[in-house]
């Protein structure tokens, strides 16, 4: 087996399959995008094993730990092979030690080409927060709630530009009503992982054009590092009627139950203000979506209006535009 550095590990993930050994608990916590998890050891086996090592020393430790290991061979080798496609596997562990050493030793005595993460996924960990330091030219997409801005960044991508899409990484539209129609949050680590793997996979001269989002979307924080320059970046603002914001507000979540706009209202009460939150609730439950809409957008105006005052003016490229047709606006700003 030949251990690599993070760079080449990476690199050869785009052809060959990454397999991370470490327990099921640490790999739901945070992973490197894409990889499988076959754990050397169930999260009850590490603590086990950890209590063994803290209590009788190293030895009595990897004892047990080959005690417990030794019966799962056959299988740690069965599914290694539905999804190896090329003969070739990367493993990895937390910091490249024992467990990886040992699964790769396995996969190599079975007769793959194996290649192991030296310093193991802490290596990579650290290579994430360091991309988020690297300075990009970064072009900011901005517009009210209701802008259509996500269908605008889709337009801007189709016409060649190169886009990331915070609120699809964070599956979070970035409002009270984000969590509609999405699956289940990814953790924070794992949303700086799935961020940081696509800035890496973008040239360094090339211009990337960026949703306007707070720093929070839904409870996943956008790192510090990128978010200042996100903050000191160009701003290509889309002005779009009220009432055409609400129109696209309306057939968007006009889908969802009055159960799930209620709870998502229910989110900002305090926020939107307890008459102006009732009234909302009550348009819903008549079937006033428009009337609801409308309501809402008074608070989350004014608190967008609040975050782009904060903007340097010289950096805001204000376009209006009356009605909300995403082809024609990107192929404007762009």
């Amino acid at each position: 087996m030949k251990s690599v550095s993070v760079q080449e590990f990476l690199e050869l993930s785009k052809q060959h399959p990454v397999i991370d050994v470490r327990t099921p608990a640490e790999f739901e916590h945070g992973h490197i995008p894409g990889a499988v998890n076959i754990p050397l050891f169930s999260n009850e086996e590490r603590a086990i094993i950890g209590t063994i090592y803290k209590q009788e020393g190293k030895k009595p430790a990897m004892l047990k730990g080959m005690e417990l290991v030794s019966p799962k061979f056959s299988e740690f080798l069965r599914s290694a092979e539905t999804v190896s496609n090329t003969g070739t596997l990367l493993v990895h562990c937390w910091r490249g030690g024992m467990r990886s050493g040992g699964m790769a030793w396995l996969f190599e005595w079975y007769g793959f080409k194996v290649f192991t993460l030296k310093d193991g996924y802490k290596s990579f960990r650290r290579m994430v927060l360091e991309t988020f330091k690297q300075p990009r030219e970064l072009k900011i997409l901005a517009g009210r709630t209701g802008s259509g801005k996500t269908l605008i960044l889709k337009e801007i991508e189709k016409l060649g530009q190169t886009i990331i899409d915070l609120e699809e990484i964070a599956h979070h539209k970035g409002s009270a009503f984000g969590t509609l129609g999405e699956t289940p949050p990814p953790t924070q680590e794992m949303f700086e992982n799935e961020l940081a793997v696509s800035l890496l996979n973008i040239p360094a001269d090339k211009k990337i054009w960026l949703e306007d989002e707070s720093q929070n979307i839904g409870k996943r924080i956008i790192p510090n590092d990128l978010w200042y320059q996100m903050r000191a970046a160009n701003v290509y603002y889309v002005d779009i009627p009220l009432e055409k914001r609400v129109e696209y507000l309306v057939e968007a979540y006009g889908k969802y139950s009055k159960e799930e706009l209620i709870e998502s209202i229910e989110k900002i009460r305090k926020r939107v203000g307890f008459q102006h939150s009732k009234a909302a609730i009550e348009a819903i439950h008549n079937g006033d979506l428009k009337k609801a809409c409308e309501i809402s957008l008074v608070y989350y105006d004014k608190s967008y209006d609040h975050g782009v005052a904060k903007r340097n003016a010289t950096t805001i490229y204000k376009t209006a535009f009356a009605e909300l047709k995403p082809e024609e606006i990107a192929k404007a700003i762009i």
